[in-house]
């Protein structure tokens, strides 16, 4: 997609040939105040194009799926008018996790309710349909707004889902 990749630095040594990843950025560039600098160098996994992030992954295969609601949500609270794609990735097991945590009422009763603007995809269903987009040659024709309707909202689930 012609995008530039960011690895937070202290996921680094976990990504399988993190070497051969094309377009990844060793620095951020810096466009914000350092408090949001912080929050947006430890996100897992972000797509730039050209020096504007456009979207931004959490992926919790193990570790807590509150913590990385919680960046999202930090980033949100620092830069409130910025409008990137927000989605936190992990394995379909986890996906009733991910539903009761992004439905709290921290994340939930924002002025932007973090079930509205961040979604859920499983790692099952990104894998196929990424395994598809290689199988049809397709994935330098992708926007990365791709991602939108692969993902699941939990905005319109009830508080009496939690």
């Amino acid at each position: 997609m012609g995008l530039k990749v960011w690895v937070a630095r202290n996921d680094r040594s976990r990504v399988h040939n993190y070497g051969s990843v094309p377009h990844m950025l060793e620095e951020l560039p810096l466009q914000f105040n350092e408090a949001t600098q912080r929050t947006i160098e430890l996100i897992d996994v972000l797509w730039l194009k050209n020096n504007s992030i456009v979207a931004a992954f959490e992926v919790e295969s193990t570790t807590s799926i509150y913590s990385g609601l919680l960046r999202m949500s930090d980033l949100l609270a620092l830069q409130p008018n910025l409008d990137i794609r927000l989605y936190l990735v992990a394995p379909d097991e986890r996906r009733e996790k991910v539903a009761q945590e992004i439905l709290r009422p921290t994340f939930k009763l924002r002025e932007k309710p973090l079930p509205e603007v961040c979604g859920y995809l499983s790692f099952s269903a990104l894998r196929q349909h990424v395994e598809g987009i290689y199988k049809l040659r397709l994935e330098k024709s992708l926007s990365p707004d791709f991602l939108q309707s692969l993902a699941e909202y939990f905005a319109s689930s009830s508080s009496s889902d939690q």
